[in-house]
């Protein structure tokens, strides 16, 4: 069966996710048992962000990083997936995704052990323009094919 190359980036961009899940689940174990929370003592409705400023931020950053990989990244899958349906997944669309994958995973890795803005702000703007030059590629095709430009 044939596949668009640019869903490998869209399945590494998932798979990373599901890594900080497991990144963020045992940092926050290690936390609650600092804190002396047990799951009877976890009040009801509790979230994770009911422990910033409880729990160290060492502890905090991967859930932080996770719930960022929430966010901006479902802009990516789809204008990802929209180039593949338009059979536009190859080339310099591949790269561009596989860019921001490697900017995400960087800012991740960078968020969760050191945390220094500085740093990850650079990285989030070079993955965001990476998700700009997809989403300009796929809106030149839409707006050419409509006879716009």
């Amino acid at each position: 069966m044939e596949y668009s190359p640019i869903l490998a980036p869209v399945v590494a961009l998932v798979a990373w996710t599901l890594a900080m899940m497991i990144w963020m689940m045992v940092a926050r174990r290690r936390a609650f048992a600092q804190l002396g929370i047990t799951w009877g003592t976890i009040p009801r409705g509790s979230r994770g962000k009911d422990l910033d400023g409880r729990a160290p931020d060492e502890a905090q950053w991967p859930s932080h990083n996770y719930n960022h990989l929430m966010e901006q990244p479902t802009i990516f899958y789809a204008i990802a997936l929209t180039l593949a349906l338009m059979g536009m997944g190859e080339g310099i669309n591949l790269w561009l995704a596989w860019g921001y994958v490697g900017f995400r995973v960087i800012h991740s890795i960078v968020q969760s052990t050191v945390n220094i803005v500085a740093i990850r702000f650079p990285i989030f703007a070079l993955a965001s323009l990476c998700l700009l030059g997809l989403t300009v590629h796929a809106g030149a095709r839409v707006l050419h094919d409509c006879g716009l430009i």
